[in-house]
């Protein structure tokens, strides 16, 4: 089966930016498939607890925003390394995951966040 990888790509980062910036519905209608399997110990399983997660974000959490740093795509899978800013001078570097299905859409989803350090031991940036 063939993916169309840059398609895939664009449709990660557009989903992700849709329900990070507040609207996960149009997120989940748009670029979810049938199913929706979450490996984030936080957040349930399915669209619906999808959604309500990232509703309760929202109001929580106004006036954050995310950069998608670079994108990354293999076969059924997308990888987004992403920068995120939360109120309250918080930083974050993500990894998220995401699976396609055949028809292009997401079914699957796996991240990592860490807070990003005032220094390094290294001297490298997290981007």
């Amino acid at each position: 089966m063939n993916h169309d990888i840059e398609a895939n790509k664009k449709n990660a980062i557009e989903f992700y930016r849709t329900a990070y910036l507040g609207d996960p519905a149009k997120a989940v209608n748009l670029y979810v498939g049938a199913e929706y399997i979450q490996h984030n110990p936080l957040v349930g399983d399915g669209k619906t607890a999808f959604i309500e997660y990232f509703n309760e974000m929202a109001k929580d959490y106004p006036g954050k925003d995310i950069e998608f740093v670079r994108a990354v795509a293999e076969g059924d899978l997308v990888a987004l390394h992403t920068h995120q800013k939360w109120p309250g001078d918080k930083d974050y570097v993500t990894m998220d995951f995401f699976r396609f299905d055949e028809n292009g859409k997401i079914v699957e989803h796996w991240d990592s966040i860490q807070e990003v350090p005032d220094e390094t031991k290294n001297g490298n940036p997290m981007y």
